[in-house]
């Protein structure tokens, strides 16, 4: 014969609680501390228990789901924002839908349409390089379903979370200005591309402030991929450079091998600077100064405003960005 199911007024008879008080501290409710949600998540664990997330969802109107687009998955940055985001998501009870718009708008159109039709609670999205405005969003808006932008945000009003790009790039540009460049190289993404364009203007800045002229031959506009290098190292070359900023640290790395094979000195012949911090600045000689860009921070605290404002009706502040706190990382690479 089946066993009868598990129910929270089971949970609650044991531990001698409210059976309201096992809810909320299933979901990971504010008012339930932490000491007796771990109380409550053991018992549960121990008895077998298992949410009927259908049922939930009628009573709550939700679906316990938040959806995440991003522009591409093969990225370091990208997965440390995931696992951020994971991590605080899954503590409080939520799934994730995760797709990729793979720099498309048009793929973008789809996969909101996507999580609007499967009835996301909330919606965490990071823009396509293709993405000139968010008009393909207006459905969240209108049924007030809450989105928040995160890395690669709209220039509209919105709710969004990002660090400060161009003050990053004036600084990590000024780092090896006051190391002896005076012809620095800029490889840069597309500038329809907020990051990219940010990035820009505090080299720009940098370069501006220090009385060096602009040389247009010195801006490069790329893929920022593994490639980089071996495209336009030969280039670097004749330019008679003597430092280079790359706007992601793949690109950096990949200029640095195909330099290195052309029988270029780092740093002796060429100071070099990325931005990232990913994992590959760490494992190449000489290792890569960067700017560190808190990628899991950032995943976690998306996550957590998503989750308060679902959980604890704490607003997502309209037209409101948060700015995170990045860091220049010094290493061999641009002279110490």
């Amino acid at each position: 014969m089946k066993s009868r199911e598990t129910t929270i007024y089971d949970i609650a008879k044991r531990l001698n609680i409210a059976p309201s008080t096992v809810s909320r501290g299933l979901k990971g409710h504010r008012t339930v501390s932490l000491e007796t949600q771990k109380k409550i998540a053991k018992t549960a664990s121990e008895m077998g228990y298992q949410m009927n997330a259908f049922a939930v969802g009628l009573r709550t109107r939700r679906t316990n789901t938040i959806g995440v687009i991003i522009p591409r998955l093969n990225s370091n940055f990208v997965s440390n924002v995931l696992a951020g985001i994971e991590k605080v998501t899954n503590h409080h009870g939520f799934n994730l839908i995760i797709t990729q718009s793979l720099e498309s708008r048009e793929k973008e159109i789809r996969n909101v349409a996507t999580m609007f039709a499967n009835r996301v609670d909330g919606l965490l999205m990071s823009l396509s390089g293709d993405t000139k405005d968010i008009n393909h969003i207006e459905p969240f808006f209108k049924k007030h379903i809450p989105v928040l932008f995160f890395d690669r945000v709209p220039t509209s009003s919105t709710s969004s979370v990002c660090i400060d790009n161009e003050n990053a790039a004036y600084t990590i540009t000024r780092h090896l200005i006051s190391n002896g460049a005076k012809r620095i190289v800029h490889i840069g993404g597309s500038h329809d591309i907020n990051v990219y364009s940010d990035r820009f203007r505090g080299f720009l800045r940098a370069i501006t402030e220090s009385g060096h002229s602009i040389n247009d031959n010195l801006l490069i506009l790329s893929d920022l991929d593994e490639n980089t290098g071996e495209k336009h190292a030969d280039n670097i070359m004749n330019l008679k450079a003597d430092a280079i900023f790359a706007a992601n640290d793949i690109a950096a790395v990949s200029c640095m091998n195909a330099l290195k094979k052309r029988n270029m000195k780092v740093p002796g012949d060429m100071l070099i600077a990325g931005f990232n911090n990913d994992i590959i600045s760490r494992n190449v000689t000489p290792q890569l100064s960067t700017i560190h860009y808190p990628g899991l921070e950032m995943g976690e605290l998306v996550a957590q405003k998503m989750i308060d404002h679902l959980l604890n009706d704490i607003a997502i502040e309209a037209n409101t960005t948060t700015i995170l706190e990045s860091k220049l990382i010094v290493r061999e690479s641009s002279g110490g």
